[in-house]
C-alpha cells in the first residue's frame, strides 16, 4: 500500500534545497567582494602614483601662473593671484591626472579584448588586473576633480550663508545645466555625463555574476564612451590647451593610438563569435552590416585625427594677441577688493 510523503521530511528537503542555494549565493557574494576589496588593496599603488603624477602637475600649473606664462590667466585674467585660486588649479591637475589614468584604463582593455599581439610580453592575467585596478583610480581622480571644483566655488562665494554656498558649489559641479557660462553650459554636462556613466560602467564588472557576464559584456562596451565624453570634456573646457597650439595638437595626437586600438580590436577580436562574417546568419547582438558601418566609422576617425594633428586645425581658438577673443569674467572676489581699497 502505497504511503504518503511526509510533509515535515518534504520541508526539511526544501529547507535543505533553500539553505544550499543560501549558501551559494553567499560565496558568490563572498567572491564577488573579496575581487573588489583585493583590486581596491592592489589599486592604492597605482593611485599613489597617480597623486605624485598630480602633485607634480599642481605644482607645473602653480608656477606658470606665478609666473604669468599661464593660457589660464590669458583666458580668466582674475586667476592670475595663485594663492586665492590654488584649489582650481589643483581640481585642473586632477583633471589632468584623471584623463592620463583613463588613456591608460582603456589601451589595457583594448589590448586584452583583442587576440594578443606577438609584441606584448605581458600575461593576459596581469594586464585585466591592472586594467581593474587603474580603472579604480580613474574613479577617484575623477571625484577628486569634480569635489575640488566645487570647493573653488564655496571659496568664491564666501560672503554667502555656509549653506547657500555649498548649494551653489554643488549645482555649479554636479547638476547638468547648473554652469551659467557660455562653453561651460555645454562642456560641463559632458564632464558630468562622463563621471556619471564612469560609476556604474567601472564597477559592474564586480557585480557580472548578479547581472549575468552577457549583461556585464554589453554594458563594458560603453567604456570607451566614457573617454570619448572626457576628452570632449577636456578639448572644450580646459584653459590649458583652450589657444590652438602644440599643447591641444599633442592631445588630439594621442587619441590616435586609442582609435588604431580600437579598430585592432574589432577587426581581430579574441572571442570567435564576434569577428565579423557577412555571409553568417547570425552575427552577435548587432547585424553584419551595423558591425561593419562600425569598424569603417572607427577606421575614418583614425584617420581623422591623424590628419587633425598633422594640419594643426584642432578647434583651438587664436590668442588675444593674434586677433582672438578677449574673455570679461567676473572676479567672484571683486567685492574684497573694494572693501580693501
Amino acid at each position: 500500500m502505497p504511503t504518503r510523503p511526509d510533509p515535515r521530511r518534504r520541508t526539511d528537503e526544501q529547507l535543505a534545497h533553500q539553505s544550499s542555494s543560501d549558501g551559494e549565493q553567499r560565496r558568490r557574494s563572498d567572491r564577488t567582494s573579496s575581487g573588489f576589496t583585493a583590486d581596491l588593496r592592489g589599486s592604492m599603488l597605482d593611485l599613489g602614483i597617480a597623486l605624485l603624477i598630480t602633485a607634480s602637475v599642481f605644482v607645473f600649473l602653480y608656477l606658470r601662473v606665478r609666473a604669468g606664462q599661464s593660457d589660464t590667466v590669458s583666458v580668466i585674467s582674475y586667476m592670475a593671484d595663485a594663492d586665492r585660486y590654488w584649489v582650481y588649479f589643483l581640481s585642473q591637475a586632477f583633471g589632468w591626472s584623471a584623463l592620463l589614468w583613463a588613456y591608460l584604463a582603456v589601451v589595457l582593455g583594448l589590448l586584452i579584448s583583442g587576440s594578443k599581439p606577438g609584441w606584448l610580453r605581458w600575461q593576459p592575467a596581469k594586464l585585466e588586473r591592472l586594467h581593474r585596478t587603474t580603472s579604480l583610480s580613474v574613479l577617484s581622480l575623477m571625484a577628486a576633480h569634480a569635489l575640488l571644483y566645487a570647493a573653488q566655488v564655496v571659496r568664491d562665494n564666501a560672503p554667502d550663508a555656509w549653506g547657500d554656498r555649498v548649494w551653489a558649489a554643488f549645482v555649479r559641479a554636479f547638476v547638468p545645466g547648473g554652469h551659467d557660462g557660455s562653453t561651460g553650459w555645454i562642456a560641463m554636462p559632458i564632464g558630468q555625463a562622463a563621471f556619471y556613466l564612469a560609476i556604474p560602467l567601472g564597477l559592474a564588472y564586480y557585480f557580472r555574476r548578479r547581472i549575468g557576464a552577457k549583461a556585464w559584456r554589453i554594458l563594458h562596451r560603453f567604456i570607451i564612451v566614457v573617454y570619448a565624453l572626457s576628452v570632449w570634456h577636456t578639448l572644450l573646457y580646459s584653459t590649458n590647451v583652450w589657444y590652438e597650439g602644440w599643447p591641444r595638437t599633442v592631445l588630439w595626437l594621442l587619441q590616435v593610438p586609442i582609435a588604431v586600438l580600437l579598430l585592432w580590436r574589432l577587426l581581430e577580436p579574441a572571442r570567435r563569435g564576434e569577428r565579423l562574417d557577412m555571409s553568417a546568419r547570425k552575427t552577435g547582438l548587432l547585424p553584419a552590416w551595423l558591425r561593419l558601418a562600425g569598424r569603417i566609422s572607427v577606421a575614418a576617425i583614425a584617420v581623422l585625427l591623424i590628419v587633425v594633428a598633422a594640419t594643426g586645425l584642432d578647434g583651438g581658438r587664436l590668442r588675444p594677441e593674434h586677433g582672438g577673443e578677449v574673455h570679461d569674467h567676473s572676479d567672484p572676489h571683486e567685492h574684497e577688493h573694494e572693501d580693501e581699497g
